[in-house]
């Protein structure tokens, strides 16, 4: 029978999915059981897992997880101006061999993507961080867990196999801000990421409307918040008995990235909270050139926000980024299929990276520049 050219391209097209390209580090394909995501459709992109997550997911678990400040314009925002960036092709180059590794604060990563601090994991599925963790180390990805983990952190750190960070917020309590610390510390966390665009909760209406409650947390201290006072001094404060690079998340204004850096900080993420807390600020691609030509270099940059593709990953390094780091999609392939559906979501975003990669001519993460910008 013969075959239509239709047919030939789709069958290309599945080929091209599920091949990967040669590496120089590593990876590891994990298959995602269909079944358990209650869908008999494989997931090829980031947003299947949408619908999958949702159909197994409570109510109000997923209202939470989606949830924006506000009118959630700067959520909308933060896909939109990936989507409005223009890449330019480069042809007949040999990527035969591509090298995705990048090194960040002496900790090589198999590529240049990380899983951002998200709160109670136990809201999205039962294995919680724990199903996180173990997906993250099947696809070689660093985990930064959050403080309000629905785990204790050594509990995780016993469960990872790959490398983990640890978020928090500014306490009130100085004496538990230093115990916190130094218990990542002692359980193996290789960095500290403190949220600085949270001094006061945002309005966040869906939230409210669908009646979100957290489950207990294992450290209750955590749940008084952080604290409005926060200062540069606390900054200083932290770093003063810190043994591991602090990293500020949350940083869009140049001015505070200048901050920062007198500061003494090892790094900075360029974030939003991914459009939670503060409506109508930039998207995060957006802030990003600003903060890394105030930077010029002096400390890495991670940047959050909106990532749903593997040129968008591929974007955020040509504007400066050293690295990113998603939050929801990993969420939607926990809720959808536990740990597998996380490690398929990495593995996705890592095969899609490679391929934009080699369409744009570049063979490793350090040849990713401005000139992949169509301008």
């Amino acid at each position: 029978m013969p075959v239509t050219r239709r047919q030939a391209l789709i069958s290309v097209g599945a080929f091209a999915a599920a091949s990967a390209l040669p590496l120089d580090g590593q990876t590891q394909v994990v298959s995602f059981d269909a079944t358990n995501a209650q869908s008999s459709v494989e997931p090829v992109c980031l947003t299947d897992f949408e619908p999958l997550a949702k159909a197994k997911m409570q109510p109000m678990a997923w209202e939470y997880v989606n949830a924006g400040a506000a009118d959630e314009i700067t959520v909308r925002w933060n896909k939109e101006a990936y989507q409005r960036i223009r890449l330019k092709p480069h042809v007949l180059v040999d990527v035969s061999h591509l090298d995705t590794r990048v090194s960040l604060f002496g900790q090589e990563q198999a590529f240049p993507i990380l899983l951002a601090p998200a709160a109670a994991q136990k809201l999205v599925h039962p294995d919680g961080e724990l199903g996180t963790v173990r997906g993250a180390a099947a696809a070689h990805a660093t985990m930064v867990l959050s403080s309000f983990s629905t785990t204790r952190l050594e509990d995780v750190s016993a469960a990872a196999k790959s490398p983990l960070w640890l978020q928090l917020y500014a306490q009130t309590d100085h004496g538990f801000a230093r115990e916190l610390v130094q218990r990542a510390q002692t359980a193996g966390y290789r960095a500290l990421c403190l949220t600085v665009d949270a001094a006061v909760t945002g309005p966040r209406n869906r939230e409210t409307r669908a009646n979100v409650k957290l489950p207990p947390m294992p450290d209750p201290e955590v749940v008084k918040g952080a604290d409005p006072a926060l200062t540069w001094k606390d900054v200083e404060w932290l770093r003063s008995f810190a043994k591991i690079p602090l990293l500020l998340k949350g940083v869009l204004n140049p001015e505070d990235a200048e901050r920062a850096l007198n500061a003494g900080v090892a790094g900075i993420i360029v974030s939003n909270h991914g459009g939670r807390n503060f409506d109508t600020i930039p998207a995060t691609i957006d802030a990003l050139p600003r903060v890394v030509e105030k930077v010029a270099g002096r400390v890495p940059l991670l940047v959050d926000g909106g990532i749903r593709r593997g040129t968008d990953v591929l974007k955020a390094l040509a504007f400066g980024a050293s690295a990113v780091l998603i939050g929801r999609p990993y969420l939607y392939g926990l809720g959808a299929a536990g740990e597998a559906g996380v490690t398929k979501v990495l593995n996705i975003l890592q095969h899609e990276l490679q391929l934009a990669m080699a369409l744009t001519g570049r063979t490793n993460i350090a040849s990713i520049d401005r000139s992949v910008i169509w301008s």
